[in-house]
């Protein structure tokens, strides 16, 4: 009796989790799908340039998901880094410039404001300033900030002057414990590294990369030497990624590095 009512347990189970529902958010920015799997608590904020799921608890973005053609690449625009708290949060729900969350970060921690979404990417958009909204920033190391982030983001442009619409999701890792910023007065949790994944389809072939940084990250390092599968990101972040293609699409994708793709755009 005991065995029938584990197997209907089971079976229950298999059922409820092949059922879930899963918002439908239509967004040009997602690409087969959000990255699913953040807090209910999250602020979900959609904007012409990105989007991105805002954590109330560590005042970061758990993810933030983009889309760059030639017409946000291709540009003069020039914009300063004026950094400035995000319209559509709450103050408790995000950092702050005045005060300045960020001061003395890059004195102490040698730590600078990193975008998850690059000003450097919208040269061509009136809407490059959103991009300086401190919910599209985390605190960043410099070393890997001003070095293998940046060579990524500028790979991700070669990409797009070759390949045309081009999507990428960024978010942090949070797997330990590090140092706070040094005169944030409200609570937040920095990351200990980030990952980022970039995919474009043509012809009907769809191809992904996918990288995780160390917070720790040299300024030299080989790019290359990050890649890892989408598989690898989903189960360090807990996220879910390309969730509404097919099953067996999905699956052959998520478990495999394309180096073929990686050498060709990513290769120092």
């Amino acid at each position: 009796m005991k065995t029938i009512y584990f197997i209907l347990t089971f079976l229950i189970a298999i059922t409820v989790s092949a059922q879930e529902h899963r918002p439908e958010i239509h967004c040009k920015h997602f690409f087969y799908g959000y990255p699913y799997g953040t807090p209910e608590t999250n602020d979900l904020i959609v904007r012409d340039i990105y989007a991105l799921s805002n954590n109330d608890s560590t005042k970061f973005a758990d993810w933030v998901a983009y889309r760059l053609t030639m017409h946000e690449v291709d540009g003069e625009l020039t914009v300063k880094k004026n950094w400035k708290a995000d319209p559509w949060l709450d103050e408790n729900e995000t950092l702050e410039p005045n005060p300045d969350d960020y001061e003395d970060a890059n004195d102490t921690l040698h730590t600078d404001r990193g975008h998850q979404t690059p000003l450097a990417s919208y040269k061509g958009s009136k809407y490059a300033t959103h991009t300086n909204y401190l919910s599209n920033i985390t605190p960043q190391k410099s070393d890997l900030n001003q070095g293998a982030w940046v060579r990524v983001e500028n790979k991700v442009r070669d990409i797009v002057k070759s390949c045309n619409t081009t999507y990428v999701m960024t978010g942090p890792l949070y797997e330990r414990d590090m140092d706070p910023l040094p005169r944030c007065d409200e609570p937040h949790k920095v990351p200990s590294g980030y990952w980022k994944i970039i995919c474009i389809e043509q012809s009907g072939s769809i191809k992904v990369v996918a990288f995780i940084f160390d917070q720790d990250t040299s300024r030299d390092y080989n790019i290359l030497d990050h890649l890892v599968t989408v598989d690898d990101v989903e189960q360090r972040s807990g996220l879910d990624f390309l969730w509404m293609l097919e099953d067996d699409l999905e699956s052959d994708i998520e478990q495999n590095i394309n180096n073929g793709f990686a050498n060709e755009y990513f290769a120092d």
